[in-house]
């Protein structure tokens, strides 16, 4: 199995539309390391854009799940990228995109960050002082319609290894029901969905674990838990500590910079999101570049942007340059106290095209 990466030069023009929309891994030509170790991505203060796109070209054998499962990857995230390939027979020699380039969510790098409905947690691990922050990433499974995972912050407030499980009464019931009845503790070993670590939230009965489905990644398929590989909760486990905190949240749109350059990644909502962001996408994504821009000037490609919400192939397009306002004009600003409405009224007339 061989490993492509993708080639610099990455435009935000047509050039990044493309990129989008035709076969990607068509284009990646130079080999690149296999691993299956953890995600580890160093960061600057000023860019909000990790990694890389990669691909790999296929053996006979090999599934979607097989290749989510080897890379780190869930079903969701490669099928939104490589979108025209079966799950079961992706096709022997085919370049699959791996999509190992992530916006960072819109929220505080502390701590773990669980993005639903992108199914990726985010773990930002306490440094040294004059050691440079990190994020460390995973792909997960989430709650299924009618026993979503919660929005919450929270924290950790116990690590469990070879937990045994108590299922809840309406657990049972409904396995029960589906003539599969459930013990009502189930022991450590193959046959418990926790795996064999568990750390234990607080504000109700939710855990991130492991899982004795792995092809549940990528997909919703709890009862409202956080599921990972075996291979990345183990990894998770030994690195964070108790009080650890946890924000779960709720951001299929997602806003980053590197380098100058303003990217959007978007992914498909949650079922029971759709209707909200199908109205108020466009919306979403502008508050996300105000926030990012920190109000800056920017000119953006608002076509590519409802090209790429429609879409919501899961990968970070081009869609802009960040152009920060000069120093000298920064402060004839300042120097002229505008009236509070008119400062307003004066920063969102300073952005280059409007949606």
């Amino acid at each position: 199995m061989m490993i492509l990466a993708r080639p610099a030069g990455y435009s935000w023009n047509k050039a990044a539309r493309r990129l989008l929309f035709c076969s990607l891994a068509a284009a990646f030509a130079t080999v690149v390391d296999d691993s299956r170790a953890a995600a580890v991505y160093t960061l600057t203060p000023q860019d909000t854009v990790v990694g890389q796109l990669d691909s790999v070209r296929l053996d006979f054998n090999d599934t979607l799940l097989d290749i989510g499962k080897n890379f780190g990857f869930g079903l969701q995230e490669l099928k939104l990228s490589n979108p025209d390939v079966d799950t079961w027979l992706p096709g022997e020699g085919r370049a699959l995109v791996l999509p190992s380039e992530y916006i960072l969510p819109n929220a505080p790098r502390t701590g773990i960050v669980l993005n639903i409905p992108e199914m990726r947690l985010y773990f930002y691990p306490q440094t040294q002082a004059g050691e440079p922050a990190q994020v460390i990433t995973y792909p997960l499974g989430i709650g299924r319609e009618g026993w979503g995972t919660p929005y919450m912050k929270t924290r950790i407030i116990q690590k469990r290894e070879k937990p045994s499980w108590t299922p809840p009464e309406s657990i049972r019931r409904e396995h029960e029901e589906m003539g599969d009845p459930l013990p009502k503790v189930v022991p450590p070993g193959p046959d418990n969905p926790m795996g064999d670590y568990a750390l234990r939230l607080a504000g109700g009965d939710y855990s991130i674990h492991g899982t004795n489905k792995a092809f549940g990644m990528g997909m919703r398929v709890s009862h409202g838990c956080i599921r990972l590989y075996d291979d990345d909760i183990a990894d998770l486990f030994h690195r964070v500590a108790v009080n650890t905190p946890v924000n779960i949240i709720n951001q299929p749109y997602k806003v980053g910079l590197r380098d100058g350059v303003i990217y959007l990644e978007a992914h498909p909502p949650l079922e029971e999101d759709r209707e909200h962001f199908a109205r108020n996408g466009i919306t979403e994504v502008v508050k996300l570049l105000i926030t990012v821009t920190d109000e800056d000037r920017y000119e953006i490609d608002w076509d590519l942007v409802r090209t790429v919400v429609d879409e919501a192939r899961g990968v970070p397009v081009a869609i802009g340059m960040n152009i920060a306002v000069p120093a000298t004009r920064q402060v004839q600003a300042a120097d002229t106290q505008l009236p509070q409405t008119a400062k307003t009224a004066a920063g969102a007339g300073a952005r280059q095209q409007t949606p």
